[in-house]
């Protein structure tokens, strides 16, 4: 990207994430960000640099007693014409500002200005999240050089509005299907159709009732949607198979497993197949470090309702929250946006508790 100024990590945060959000980098599409982020951090001599695919991975190498993770992903859902970005009555619109090219904003002040943390450091930008778990760069590190993301906690710089969203939902996506007999539509009685024998299905979707557990002290609250309908064979056909896809997300008080038995049961009598899935992740939030983390940001943690990779984390052993300067509330939209002195009170905090030890 010839046009592009390269990455000023000593510009104001606020303008560091313009600037983020000002290069296009749509899930698969995240190699010229990757390449201006590894060329920002490479020349400070405090890092020591690792680039991965369109991962970037950043370590100071202290030699402190924790050490903590903190990571970003840098791609976002496709452009809905919301670029480039634009600044109005104290918040920056643009792809990518909430979720969450704003706390990769953070993060990156964070590396370039903390020569000497309380706690070492890996800071980590990877690629990928936004789409199918089996592409997910932190998830291909976890796999490849598990030894990048080791920690004692990390910090997933998702949007929470400033606040620490503890654990995550798990997620998976499931098609129901039905079967028919095809008949010409001219003659429909001797055929069955598959999409009239779809009601039932959604005539559970619509009964449902929700679960709200309440985990390690946080109230979660579960979904389940049909996302899509496929189904019909020609304009003149009745139809011999239609399929919904659903998804669910389920609180972390249950597996995987569990969760796949659930949507087993609930759709007894029809063919079902997982075609995506991922556990959640409980908070966490009574490990010492993760206590002492909460009780420097302040606030009341909530539960976080999505799926983030704080559940790989919880794989590796590494207790983890969601904090970030991003709107929850407004990710994925036309009108995405982040509040700027967000982005700042966020910058101020971190920095207190890797600066100060706090």
């Amino acid at each position: 990207m010839p046009d592009t100024p390269p990455l000023d990590l000593s510009s104001d945060v606020r303008d560091l994430t313009a600037a983020l959000v000002d290069v296009e980098s749509v899930s698969g599409g995240e190699k010229p960000l990757a390449d201006m982020i590894e060329a920002a951090l490479a020349p400070l001599p405090h890092l020591s640099v690792v680039r991965d695919g369109d991962a970037v991975v950043a370590r100071t190498g202290g030699g402190r007693a924790e050490r903590v993770v903190i990571a970003g992903h840098i791609d976002t859902v496709p452009v809905a014409g919301n670029l480039p970005s634009r600044v109005e009555d104290g918040l920056l619109y643009g792809c990518g500002t909430s979720d969450m090219k704003s706390g990769v904003a953070v993060a990156l002040k964070l590396a370039a200005a903390l020569e000497r943390p309380s706690r070492d450091v890996s800071y980590v930008f990877y690629e990928c999240e936004e789409v199918d778990a089996s592409r997910n760069g932190l998830g291909r590190l976890s796999r490849t050089r598990p030894e990048l993301l080791a920690g004692d906690f990390a910090v997933l710089m998702e949007p929470t509005g400033g606040e620490i969203e503890g654990g995550c939902q798990g997620t998976l996506r499931a098609e129901i299907a039905t079967t028919g007999r095809r008949a010409h539509s001219a003659r429909s009685w001797l055929g069955v159709n598959a999409i009239h024998a779809v009601a039932p299905v959604l005539d559970r979707l619509n009964s449902y009732r929700p679960r709200e557990p309440v985990v390690d002290g946080l109230a979660y609250r579960e979904g389940l949607n049909a996302v899509g309908i496929t189904g019909g064979v020609a304009g003149n056909v009745v139809p011999d198979a239609c399929v919904v896809t659903v998804n669910y997300r389920f609180a972390p008080d249950r597996s995987l497993d569990e969760a796949q038995d659930h949507i087993r049961e609930l759709f007894d009598g029809y063919a079902v197949r997982f075609t995506d899935g991922a556990p959640g992740a409980r908070p966490g939030l009574t490990h010492p470090v993760a206590a002492a983390f909460a009780e420097m940001i302040g606030g009341e943690p909530r539960a976080k309702l999505g799926w983030t990779d704080v559940s790989l984390f919880s794989r590796l052993g590494v207790p983890a929250v969601n904090y970030g300067p991003g709107d929850p509330h407004v990710a994925h939209q036309q009108g995405e946006y982040v509040e700027l002195e967000k982005i700042v009170a966020c910058e101020r905090r971190m920095l207190r508790w890797l600066g100060t030890g706090a």
